[in-house]
């Protein structure tokens, strides 16, 4: 049974991937809340990954790093500290989970990392300035990194689309913007968190081993087409 570290499973994606995992494998989370659930596989550690020390782990097969933000305003309306907190939660809160636990990894048989961007990172749209570029760094990050540990340590990443989340909430507030966000998607749908969750599960699992350096466009065809 493996061992992984997710950051970031009491809500949201995190969530949805910590109870898809906790069946099969011991899971740590560790965030800033405990998850709602219960279960004899799933350890939780309160800390708030951008304040505190991260938990000493002695054993781990993937680390899995969840927490995330959705700043949408006009570039005009932006202001540096808006740049700075979205870059510290996605893109440093990534780099020191990563640091701090890479010691352990390297002593796994298979360790793998997953982090996670977002289809604005490749796809031009208003109001995305500053998680488009935190997550342009994330996928940089993962290219960089994933050279640099092979051929030992996989490094992968995910890339969603709107996800029903409550991060996502105010995109998804009443029927006029679902049937909206719903349209603009070339499968006519959005994601559901299991969705990720489960693409989540075969990148940390064997089948992937041959699979590093790599985003993965979960987009329900919004970046692949045009329709």
């Amino acid at each position: 049974m493996k061992t992984i570290i997710v950051i970031g499973g009491s809500k949201g994606i995190g969530n949805a991937i910590l109870k898809t995992l906790v069946g099969t494998h011991n899971v740590i989370n560790i965030s800033r809340t405990a998850p709602a659930d219960n279960h004899p596989n799933l350890r939780h550690y309160p800390c708030d990954i951008l304040v505190d020390d991260l938990p000493i782990i002695d054993v781990a097969d993937s680390l899995i790093y969840c927490p995330g933000s959705i700043n949408l305003k006009p570039f005009s309306r932006l202001n540096l500290d808006d740049f700075k907190n979205d870059f510290e939660i996605n893109v440093l809160g990534a780099v020191k989970a990563a640091q701090h636990y890479l010691p352990v990894l390297k002593n796994a048989q298979s360790p793998s990392l997953l982090f996670f961007s977002t289809v604005a990172a490749k796809l031009g749209m208003p109001y995305h300035a500053s998680i488009a570029a935190s997550k342009a760094a994330v996928e940089g990050l993962v290219k960089s990194l994933g050279a640099e540990l092979a051929p030992h340590i996989r490094v992968n990443a995910i890339a969603p689309t709107v996800t029903d989340t409550d991060l996502a909430s105010k995109l998804l507030r009443n029927d006029k913007m679902i049937a909206n966000i719903t349209d603009r998607h070339p499968l006519k749908k959005y994601l559901s968190p299991q969705e990720v969750a489960e693409m989540a599960q075969f990148l940390i699992s064997n089948k992937a081993a041959s699979i590093s350096g790599q985003i993965f466009e979960m987009d329900c065809g919004i970046v692949s087409f045009k329709i």
